[in-house]
């Protein structure tokens, strides 16, 4: 450094506007090298602030949270303030949406008391259903079945259909919207199986039925029964189910079914069936009484519960007074029959179960029809005192059955198509494989003996699938029967033509409050009649002269 160099070139001096700005101008390449650390960097303070304690540098606010800013005030309404407000505004209404408004609009209205008998399963209210549906139809239902013509030339459109395609559904109570699994033991017909619904399930595309051979409930066999009842019902149309049959066509034992009843009957619960199985029948005379008032062993029946001439109507369901009953339609029961020409074949009987009864079992044929007499017959079966069976038995192919298990195209479809009433134009029949196999009208059932003409039920009607097995039914082939039976169904569809009637509530057929009303009677499967579930019958003007 130069001895020469002035006071100023010896200290330091720095722009007062800022503690990292700093202005220095070297006077030669020497200086670039020879500046001190003071020199190079700017670290000392602003002159001012050596002088005047109170001079602020422009930094100082951030580090100072008492000094006065107006982005800082509580003044609210600004828009930044305005716009804090609102959303918290936005966030407490959705709150109070959540969880006041929508639990008091879903809120039924009533509390279901907690269960705390002995015979009570479940204490609470059952869950929600896991999956539900949307639509009566299945998207999985190919667009080629939304429609179908009867063999009377008629177009019928599906308008619910379940095609089974969800691998591994459960119908235990509430996890299914259509369709129930049992838990019950089936006395009326003395069935050998428990039913159970870890027997029912859904795999590989199909329901499965499935028999094993180990004790449930002191039985010897597990089985599953699938109910429709209270959930779906329809009245008039076609039922079409596509069905391989459990076991072998050739081993007479099994008794897998598909049927229709009621819906004021619940199959397996006794006082609901109680005088109400299976009458269809509007008259008021001896054919309501027990017995039909006959010492012949004709008719067991206990006399109808609900018939159209009750002293009180208001004590009938529905909106409109007439008889009331649970009659049964079946799409098939199957079992095995010989031929005359030595062969066993699998068998299927297709009928209308009715009440009250015609002398001996016999109606007027004369107003039925067989399409195919060299694979249908009229069922030699007619009846007994507890039914009367207007029946016709077709022969299937034993390769529609479960064994042998090396057949490719096992299924086969099975439908009824029915018109209610009592009319010239109300009738049922039945297919097999797409082909009508038998018919009959409402004239089959006419007035006969002491009793009125019944009718083609107009009652909704609810499904039922099961596989069974009883020696009440069919000869029992032990030693040809192989477990685990497994029936399987690809499908279930109804169709309808007009407007649809897929509900449990038809109009002037009501049945769901009347259900509500007996409580007891629906959901305890160990009462047998109707007074033992604690209701009284009504009385009515026939037998009790009112």
């Amino acid at each position: 450094m130069s001895t020469n160099a002035s006071t100023q070139d010896l200290f330091w001096t720095g722009r007062a506007d800022g503690p990292y700005a700093y202005e220095h101008e070297a006077t030669s390449s020497t200086d670039l090298n020879t500046q001190t650390v003071t020199e190079k960097f700017d670290i000392g303070p602003t002159t001012n602030l050596l002088w005047d304690p109170s001079y602020v540098e422009d930094d100082d606010d951030l580090h100072n949270p008492d000094v006065d800013n107006p982005k800082r005030d509580t003044n609210i309404w600004t828009k930044r303030g305005l716009t804090n407000l609102g959303g918290l505004v936005l966030v407490v209404i959705a709150l109070v949406c959540i969880f006041v408004v929508i639990p008091a609009l879903t809120f039924e209205g009533n509390r279901h008391p907690t269960c705390t008998g002995d015979s009570c399963l479940d204490n609470g209210r059952r869950a929600l259903l896991k999956k539900p549906r949307t639509s009566l139809i299945d998207p999985d239902t190919p667009s080629s079945a939304l429609t179908k013509t009867s063999a009377a030339g008629k177009t019928l459109k599906l308008v619910f259909s379940d095609e089974f395609n969800q691998d591994g559904r459960t119908f235990y109570p509430g996890d299914d919207q259509f369709f129930e699994a049992k838990d019950l033991w089936y006395w009326p017909t003395q069935d050998l199986e428990w039913y159970d619904p870890d027997a029912v399930t859904t795999r590989g595309g199909y329901l499965e039925l499935r028999m094993d051979a180990f004790r449930n409930h002191d039985l010897n066999y597990r089985s599953g029964m699938i109910q429709s009842w209270n959930m779906l019902c329809f009245k008039g149309g076609m039922l079409e189910v596509s069905v391989e049959m459990p076991g072998a066509g050739s081993s007479s034992g099994l008794w897998p079914a598909v049927w229709t009843m009621g819906n004021l009957g619940r199959a397996g619960y006794g006082a609901t069936t109680d005088g109400m199985w299976p009458y269809s029948y509007q008259a008021c005379d001896v054919g309501i009484t027990p017995n039909q008032s006959r010492s012949d062993g004709l008719s067991w029946l206990p006399g109808m519960r609900l018939p159209s001439c009750l002293c009180n109507p208001e004590e009938a369901p529905g909106s409109v007074s007439h008889a009331r009953s649970a009659p049964e339609i079946d799409v098939f029961e199957a079992s095995v029959g010989e031929f005359t020409d030595g062969t066993t074949n699998g068998i299927v009987s297709q009928s209308y179960q009715i009440g009250p009864f015609d002398d001996y079992y016999q109606p007027n044929y004369e107003f039925s029809e067989i399409y195919n007499d060299t694979l249908t017959t009229l069922n030699s079966y007619t009846g007994g005192p507890y039914q009367q069976a207007l029946s016709g038995v077709t022969a299937l192919n034993n390769q529609w059955y479960q064994y042998p298990a090396a057949t490719a195209d096992k299924f086969q479809t099975y439908a009824f198509e029915y018109v209610p009433g009592g009319t010239t134009s109300s009738s049922v029949r039945w297919y097999v494989g797409g082909e009508a196999v038998w018919k009959m009208n409402a004239a089959t059932l006419g007035a006969n003996g002491n009793i009125a003409a019944r009718t083609i039920t107009e009652e909704p009607m609810a499904i039922v699938m099961n596989l069974a097995m009883s020696q009440s039914f069919a000869y029992i082939d032990w030693a040809s029967l192989v477990f685990p039976a497994i029936m399987k169904i690809d499908y279930v569809r109804i169709y309808q033509s007009g407007t649809a009637s897929v509900t449990c509530d038809p109009p002037g057929w009501e049945t769901t409050d009347y259900i509500a009303n007996h409580p007891n009677a629906y959901t305890n499967k160990d009462v047998t009649s109707w007074e033992a579930a604690g209701y009284s019958k009504p009385l009515n003007k026939l037998m009790n002269g009112c």
